[in-house]
């Protein structure tokens, strides 16, 4: 191109022309410019299949697809990142990130602008949709009783520090006309993730319509039965679903990118600015507010509650549904994990009949293991490589008395047990494995000698169901057509999380201490109540971890009588169960009615 430049400036100058010179010089530039820009777009190609290559290496590994280590090191580090204090998988929390489970993100509706960003590139500027909202009118019968409410499904919009919208924040709210609003409470629901659609939540628990599984077997395939929902919380409060930016129908627009939302912090600025917007436009100020979060949805809602708090939104109650409350508590290192998991690897055992001769009662049996995990079990651990055999030998017994597995296994393992190894090896002799977010669930694995189930039967068997209730939830009910796909689960906004946490001290913690917050938030807000539910075979946050943070609020002694515990014959998602459901909608009926003295 050097060459061709010369020359043209040469004949130019020979020729005694110094306009045809000039206009030689302006078009070797013209050709350098384009030249530069097809090298840049050539780069960007490749550093786009590289990012692309590397995400999903990072998802298949996470997941346990098929290829992973045969050493068995592999599987514990990737227990180690998706357990309960770590907890970055949810039905709600990531249905789809267990097992082998295809995600339904791979492809989330704002990911272009994002991967553009990392690239390089300058962004290009996502259309700013409206904020508009389908409303309809409905009625059910709960508790006996009439109930008229109205079904809003709408969005949203977040702005920036310069006023520009930067999400657009979908939700479906149900609401019974009072009138007296300051007598009717709103509670504000999520699910977790990081990176989950609000779907198990809206269409599973608390609302006006439910589906129809068939836990803890596998539910088959379409149709699905969706029905009005006796058990819905609508009778004594008014109920807003969020999807997090990101999920679901919620994403990125104008000039706002993932990093602006796929953090710990800045997720709790997106749902405090939601709120307060709801709030204000729905005229709620004056309401009772509650949050209720499931997974890593407890730890937003947890730390949320001091957030708003900062933001004069004083919360009257916070309920924490299968929790996260201190995401360092299973480092590497520590013994707390094996201590935590045993009272849930005895639940799950006494289900399958493993435990024998079998107890009759399972909270009994319960009670006994927490003795044992905190007293014996956790003073053996600590000694370490140091621990006598005898004594070695002896705890090894009990671990086996408590979980059903043989003793030689429990040696094998070092006293230490991790969750994907139980999994497997509980029904082994069946051929099967037990789930993940429900231990009663059993799945069939590809062969009978892996450590690490190949997929999460718990999710598998109700995924779809959840799915296709809320498309036809949308239609039907709610009158509404979704303009982009709904994802359930977005794996980019986990895989770029920013889990650094300010903490209500100052300081910043490389991975969130909710229960931190959340203390903090009840000194403040002496009458803030915490409601804390927990299923028995939950091996994704087990009930023991949920217990040891709750004790340890370090809160004075009249605040204490403000956190209560419940515990359910279930696992992660408590709701599905129809007794277990009935059962958690007269505790929380009692949560709220108490707030309202």
């Amino acid at each position: 191109m050097g060459h061709r430049f010369y020359f043209s400036l040469r004949q130019s100058l020979v020729a005694g022309s110094l306009a045809a010179a000039l206009m030689a010089v302006a078009l070797a530039f013209a050709a350098l410019a384009v030249f530069s820009q097809w090298c840049a777009a050539a780069e960007l190609d490749d550093s786009s299949d590289a990012d692309e290559a590397v995400a999903t290496q990072s998802a298949a590994s996470e997941a346990g697809a098929p290829g992973r280590s045969p050493t068995g090191a592999h599987h514990r580090r990737a227990d180690a990142n998706i357990d309960a204090n770590q907890e970055q998988h949810d039905p709600h929390a990531a249905p789809s990130r267990t097992g082998s489970q295809p995600r339904t993100s791979s492809v989330a509706h704002n990911d272009t602008s994002d991967t553009a960003q990392r690239n390089g590139k300058a962004a290009a500027v996502i259309p700013v949709p409206p904020e508009t909202s389908s409303v309809t009118q409905h009625s059910i019968r709960l508790d006996g009783r009439k109930i008229d409410y109205t079904a809003t499904a709408g969005n949203l919009l977040l702005r920036d520090k310069t006023g520009e919208a930067n999400a657009s924040v979908f939700y479906v709210a149900y609401a019974v006309a009072a009138k007296a609003p300051s007598t009717r409470p709103v509670t504000f629901l999520f699910n977790g993730g990081p990176g989950a659609g609000s779907v198990f939540l809206m269409i599973g628990s608390f609302g006006p319509k439910r589906v129809r599984t068939a836990s803890p077997a596998s539910t088959p395939p379409a149709p699905y039965v969706l029905d009005d929902n006796p058990d819905s919380l609508l009778g004594v409060t008014d109920l807003v679903f969020i999807d997090a930016v990101g999920a679901g129908l919620s994403k990125v627009v104008g000039h706002g990118a993932g990093k602006d939302f796929w953090g710990v912090d800045q997720d709790l600025g997106a749902f405090s600015q939601f709120i307060d917007r709801y709030l204000t436009l729905n005229q709620r100020w004056n309401s009772p507010k509650y949050l209720l979060g499931e997974s890593y949805g407890t730890a937003r809602a947890a730390m949320l509650a001091y957030r708003l708090g900062q933001n004069n939104i004083a919360l009257n109650g916070v309920i924490l549904m299968s929790s996260v409350l201190d995401s360092q508590a299973f480092a590497p290192g520590s013994d707390f994990k094996s201590e935590s998991y045993l009272p849930s690897f005895a639940a799950i055992a006494w289900y399958h009949d493993k435990i024998v001769p079998k107890p009759a009662s399972l909270p009994a049996l319960l009670d006994e293991a927490r003795a044992f995990a905190r007293g014996p079990y956790a003073q053996a651990l600590a000694q370490g490589d140091a621990l006598p055999d005898e004594q070695r030998d002896a705890i090894a017994a009990r671990v086996a008395q408590f979980t059903g597995l043989d003793v030689g296994y429990v040696k094998r393992n070092r006293l230490r047990l991790y969750p994907s190894r139980f999994r497997s090896e509980l029904l082994r002799d069946q051929s099967r494995s037990v789930g993940r977010y429900d231990g009663r669930f059993e799945g069939i694995d590809f062969d009978d000698a892996s450590e690490h189930p190949d997929f999460d039967a718990s999710v598998s068997s109700v995924s779809s169901a959840f799915d296709a209730a809320l498309h036809r939830h949308f239609a039907e009910d709610l009158h509404f057509t979704p303009a982009d796909r709904y994802v359930v689960f977005n794996d980019d906004a986990l895989t770029h999380w920013d889990w650094k946490h300010r903490e209500w001290w100052g300081e910043h913690l490389s991975a969130p201490y909710a229960a931190g917050d959340l203390a903090e938030a009840m000194r403040q807000n002496p009458q803030l109540r915490v409601m804390s539910v927990n299923g028995y075979f939950d091996l994704a946050t087990p009930f023991y971890s949920t217990e040891y943070a709750l004790a340890h609020l370090g809160l004075d002694g009249a605040l204490r009588a403000n956190v209560r515990l419940a515990y359910y014959p279930t696992g992660h998602m408590i709701y599905l169960d129809d007794r277990a459901l009935h059962a958690l909608k007269g505790d929380l009926v009692s949560f709220y009615e108490t707030g309202a003295h």
